[in-house]
C-alpha cells in the first residue's frame, strides 16, 4: 500500500506531492495519484520516477494508507460518494478545502479524517500547513500526517471554528500581499517611469527580508515600524496615510470571507447530504 495517495493533481495537488518529493518527506515510489484528466497526473508521473497513476479515486483510496483529496469544493461530495465504499477504518482521508467540515466527513466515511489547508508557499518548501483533526484520529495518524507535512512546512494545528481566519492569513495571504505589492510597483512605475523590473526586484527582496526579521531575527511587526520610521520623516508620513486611508478595510475584508466561507460550508453540506451513503 502506498504511504500517500492524492486524487486531484491540479494545483495544489500537484504542489503538495512535488513538495513531498523535494523535501525527502515521501519518495515518488510511495505515492499513488489520479485526476479527472488523466494526462494531468501522467506529467506529474514523468516528472516523478515511480510515482503511479490510476485511473480512478476509488483505486487511489484502496491503494493508500493516507489519502489526500485535492479537488474543486465544489467535487469533493462526488470523490467522497466514490470513495466511501472502499476507505476503511486504518485509513485517514485528508481534504484540503477549507469548507468541509471533518465532523460531517466523519459522520459519512468509515476512515479517519482531517483537513490540511496548505499554502502556495509551502513550494518554497517554506510556511505553515493548517490542520484539524476528527475525533477518530489517533496520535499515530496526527504523528503519520505531520511527518509528511514537516519536511517542507510548519504543521499548525488548530481548531475547526479557526478554520476561516486562519486560512486567510496562511493560504490566501500571499494573493492579497501580491496584490498590495503589485498595485505599490505599478503605482511606482506610473508615477515616477522606474524601470518595472527593477521596482519588482526590489519590492521582491524588500518582501524576503522582512520576512526573515519577522521569523529568524525576533522582530514584530511593530518593532520593524519603529526602526524605519522617523517621527516627522518621511515613512511616518507614508504609515500616517496608510493608516487612514486603509481605516477598517482588513476588518471588512474578514467579514466578506467568512460570509462566503458561510455560504461554502452550507452548500457543502447540503450536497453531502444529498449523496448516497
Amino acid at each position: 500500500m502506498a504511504a500517500a495517495g492524492f486524487i486531484g493533481t491540479g494545483n495544489m495537488g500537484r504542489m503538495l506531492v512535488e513538495a513531498m518529493i523535494r523535501s525527502g518527506a515521501l519518495p515518488a515510489d510511495r505515492i499513488t495519484a489520479c485526476n479527472r484528466t488523466p494526462r494531468k497526473a501522467e506529467e506529474l508521473a514523468e516528472a516523478h520516477s515511480g510515482l503511479r497513476v490510476v485511473p480512478a479515486p476509488e483505486d487511489v483510496a484502496r491503494l493508500s494508507e493516507i489519502v489526500f483529496i485535492c479537488v474543486r469544493p465544489v467535487d469533493v461530495p462526488d470523490v467522497v460518494a466514490s470513495i466511501s465504499s472502499v476507505v476503511g477504518a486504518h485509513q485517514l482521508v485528508v481534504p484540503i478545502a477549507s469548507p468541509i467540515s471533518v465532523e460531517d466527513l466523519e459522520s459519512i466515511l468509515p476512515a479517519k479524517v482531517a483537513l490540511v489547508i496548505p499554502s502556495v508557499v509551502n513550494r518554497a518548501l517554506c510556511g505553515a500547513t493548517l490542520c484539524v483533526y476528527g475525533k477518530r484520529a489517533t496520535d499515530t495518524d496526527i504523528r503519520r500526517l505531520e511527518s509528511l507535512l514537516s519536511p517542507f512546512s510548519t504543521p499548525v494545528r488548530i481548531e475547526e471554528r479557526f478554520v476561516r481566519i486562519a486560512s486567510d492569513l496562511s493560504s490566501c495571504g500571499p494573493a492579497f500581499l501580491a496584490l498590495f505589492l503589485q498595485k505599490f510597483v505599478d503605482a511606482a512605475v506610473a508615477e515616477t517611469g522606474i524601470d518595472r523590473e527593477l521596482a519588482g526586484r526590489l519590492v521582491s527582496a524588500m518582501t524576503l527580508g522582512t520576512a526573515k526579521l519577522l521569523t529568524a531575527e525576533s522582530f514584530t511587526f511593530a518593532s520593524i515600524r519603529e526602526r524605519v520610521a522617523v517621527p516627522g520623516g518621511i515613512t511616518a508620513l507614508g504609515l500616517e496615510f496608510l493608516e487612514r486611508e486603509w481605516n477598517d478595510v482588513f476588518v471588512r475584508l474578514v467579514r466578506a470571507t467568512h460570509a462566503k466561507f458561510a455560504e461554502d460550508c452550507t452548500a457543502m453540506r447540503e450536497r453531502l447530504n444529498r449523496r448516497p451513503r
